[in-house]
């Protein structure tokens, strides 16, 4: 219940940041602009969620035909977790990785790298997709998309806010016209904002399903193998993951850009702090 309502704070405040944002660029209107748009794009981003992420990732649909060890993997798991069948999907990505995005349940999706399929034991693709699954069952999918959508467009109001004041944009003489220190304040502070509340999110749900994915596999070393390798396939093959979804995978895709300082920026916790609370529910 409380990560449930720590959650819609984040979101909320994401919320503020792109109306203040948008009134830092266009006054009072730009406010009110800003508001009609998070409004529009949190009901976008409930309908099409699904179809935003896998269109930005390059995802493929995978067919029973073509993987049928993974699609009956996946669909004992998910009954096991009381879910309907997800559909499946492939990324044509060196880096192993796996992410699980939709609306609800009913809707859900559940997409994987290549690089996976080729790097991990069947016991360690299985602990994946459970943990994916477990973010189906908690409805994270939905949350988190929501989340990289909302970010994006800060993101976006922000470099929009760069070209206003590279172009004038911040001489207006009208009395609504934003103070220029501020207005300089929030395009740089608030993609950072967006950032930390992604962070934030992500973060807040990961520890949840992996305690869940060990679960429904009977035993959580499967899924700790997988985050260990998972882990170091992101640090040495570069992936293509886009950064607004890099906190819908399992571990970070972007580990590997930036080194330690983006390591302060991570979309997920530490990977020692969940094998080791993996390692606790095995004792």
């Amino acid at each position: 219940m409380w990560n449930t309502l720590k959650v819609g704070l984040m979101l909320t405040a994401l919320t503020a940041v792109f109306v203040l944002l948008g009134r830092a660029i266009g006054g009072t209107g730009g406010a009110m602009i800003a508001f009609g748009l998070a409004i529009a794009m949190n009901f976008g981003s409930y309908w099409f969620s699904d179809k935003i992420v896998l269109g930005m990732s390059g995802a493929k649909p995978l067919s029973r035909q073509a993987a049928p060890q993974l699609y009956d993997m996946t669909a004992t798991l998910a009954q096991r977790a009381g879910l309907p069948m997800p559909k499946l999907y492939v990324i044509d990505d060196p880096q192993p990785n796996a992410f699980a995005t939709g609306r609800n349940p009913a809707n859900a999706a559940v997409a994987v790298n290549s690089g996976l399929l080729e790097m991990l034991e069947r016991p360690e693709v299985e602990g994946v997709i459970a943990h994916e699954l477990a973010h189906v069952k908690h409805r994270d999918t939905l949350t988190m998309t929501v989340v990289a959508t909302l970010a994006g467009a800060i993101m976006m109001l922000a470099q929009m806010g760069q070209f206003a004041a590279m172009f004038g944009g911040m001489n207006r003489d009208d009395e609504d016209a934003p103070n220029p220190l501020v207005f300089l304040l929030m395009i740089v502070v608030a993609p950072l904002a967006a950032m930390l509340v992604q962070m934030a999110v992500s973060r807040a749900r990961e520890f949840e399903a992996d305690a869940t994915a060990a679960r429904l596999t009977g035993s959580p070393q499967g899924l700790i193998n997988a985050l260990a390798k998972l882990e170091r396939g992101a640090r040495t093959i570069p992936g293509h993951a886009n950064p607004q979804t890099a906190h819908l995978f399992i571990v970070n895709p972007l580990a590997g850009v930036g080194g330690a300082v983006a390591g302060l920026f991570s979309t997920h916790p530490p990977m020692e702090k969940r094998i080791e609370a993996l390692r606790q529910l095995a004792a």
